[in-house]
């Protein structure tokens, strides 16, 4: 129980406390805009392979302005506007994409870009690639599908001891972004200490959004009672943020719908802390706070936080297409 918890008979209602910064980061806003802006310039369908972003209510938004969703690029028509996630992809699909003849637009976020480089450098060196990420990944799938040679996809400290390698002398790690740096640190430090001669990145290489909401929600832990992540069940993010929570001692749920939230969690409750994963949308957090204002908590403030200023700029085939299409 934090020192701010209150009894279940308190008089005064219960408070919001809203963790800063939250939701969208610069890569989702990137690949949600590159989307809408593909619609408009030519017109539904647009094709997406797999899931732009990981929230339920971002697709259906999408979907209802003729977005399509597939599985794999043979189901896209050839010659069709298709738009590669902010997940990346591998080498292959990239190539498929060609063959198909593909109008394609990539909204890979720059940070899983930036980890496709330095792990394909990395093979370019003939060492072997560690990926710190959690196995079947989209983000993870795409990372290993860039490099020439053997990847070995691991996240506790156990695969680490377990790891088999042709040469430890000659090893690199790179990370799923959508892992913190505290995500990550546990297995960073069983590499370095079996293997001393590891390479990897530079610690401020690790994507700032996931770190800096998990900075977030550690500082409101000691403030609140119950933490509310907005996200959905399949967001990597997301559900770092609400094991945070748990971790630190403070029960945490993880909603994708106002109707999710019970009455139960809030009572007794003194203050309510909420965030948001990367790829949750504000107008969903407005939502969640209007059911939790049904439940009767009667306020809600901003914590202080770090303010984000970071701005991707569309992909290059995205302007050379609004390029031409303006001069037509």
């Amino acid at each position: 129980m934090s020192d701010s918890q209150a009894t279940p008979n308190q008089a005064t209602p219960p408070e919001a406390l809203l963790a800063n910064p939250r939701g969208f980061c610069a890569g989702v806003d990137r690949a949600i805009e590159i989307v809408k802006r593909a619609l408009e310039l030519y017109g539904a369908p647009v094709y997406v392979l797999h899931e732009i972003v990981h929230n339920t209510h971002v697709l259906k938004d999408l979907r209802s302005r003729g977005t399509v969703f597939v599985k794999s690029l043979e189901e896209v028509p050839e010659g069709s506007v298709t738009i590669f996630s902010a997940h990346g992809v591998s080498d292959a699909v990239v190539a498929l994409g060609q063959e198909r003849q593909l109008k394609v637009i990539d909204a890979t976020c720059p940070l899983v870009t930036k980890v496709h480089l330095q792990a394909v450098r990395y093979a370019q060196q003939e060492r072997e690639v560690i990926l710190i990420g959690h196995e079947g990944h989209p983000e993870v799938e795409g990372t290993r599908g860039r490099v020439q040679g053997t990847v070995h996809v691991l996240s506790t400290p156990e695969e680490v001891a377990a790891l088999q390698v042709k040469d430890p002398s000659r090893l690199a790690y790179v990370t799923q972004t959508t892992l913190s740096v505290d995500d990550t640190r546990a297995c960073v430090e069983a590499l370095e200490a079996r293997f001393p001669e590891i390479q990897g990145p530079n610690l401020k290489d690790i994507c700032y959004a996931t770190q800096n909401r998990q900075n977030a929600v550690k500082e409101l832990l000691p403030k609140v009672d119950l933490l509310v992540v907005v996200g959905s069940a399949n967001s990597s993010n997301s559900n770092r943020l609400r094991e945070l929570g748990e971790r630190g001692g403070v029960p945490a749920y993880l909603v994708d719908h106002p109707d999710q939230l019970q009455a139960e969690w809030v009572a007794g409750c003194q203050r309510v802390g909420v965030t948001a994963g990367a790829s949750a949308p504000e107008a969903l957090v407005d939502q969640i706070m209007g059911r939790l204002q049904e439940l009767g908590v009667a306020t809600a403030r901003e914590n202080d936080g770090q303010r984000e200023t970071v701005v991707f700029q569309l992909p290059r085939e995205m302007e050379a297409y609004l390029e031409s299409d303006s001069s037509r």
